[in-house]
């Protein structure tokens, strides 16, 4: 009797001979990095069949990653980490680290936000 077959594992992503999902797990790793993030439309994803890797695209002899930085974290210390940590997979190719996000103060609940002075039509 042959048992019924587990759970898909997916292979491992190779665009253009970048492992993306060893790009994602490499930056996921790095301090200050809350997440990865594919963008609002998702722009910054590479699409893959059955799944998706937000975050991580290889095109044109680059790869790109966008995240999400922790708070507090200095955005050329971060990128610079970014981009050391992931040389190793990614060979000579430019690494573009854009860092769309930063996670709130620690603290502050999802309902409060910082007010910037502006009064809104409706308010007059």
């Amino acid at each position: 009797m042959t048992s019924p077959p587990g759970p898909a594992v997916p292979e491992a992503a190779v665009i253009d001979g970048v492992n993306v999902d060893a790009v994602a797990a490499a930056v996921l790793g790095c301090t200050g990095v809350a997440g990865l993030d594919g963008g609002r439309f998702g722009e910054v994803t590479s699409y893959l069949p059955g799944r998706k890797v937000p975050g991580v695209v290889v095109s044109g002899g680059r790869v790109r990653v966008q995240i999400r930085s922790r708070w507090a974290v200095p955005a050329p210390d971060l990128a610079a980490l970014v981009t050391a940590v992931l040389a190793p997979l990614t060979g000579r190719r430019p690494v573009d680290v854009v860092i769309a996000d930063i996670d709130d103060p620690p603290g502050m609940r999802n309902t409060e936000q910082p007010s910037a002075g502006l009064i809104w039509p409706q308010d007059r």
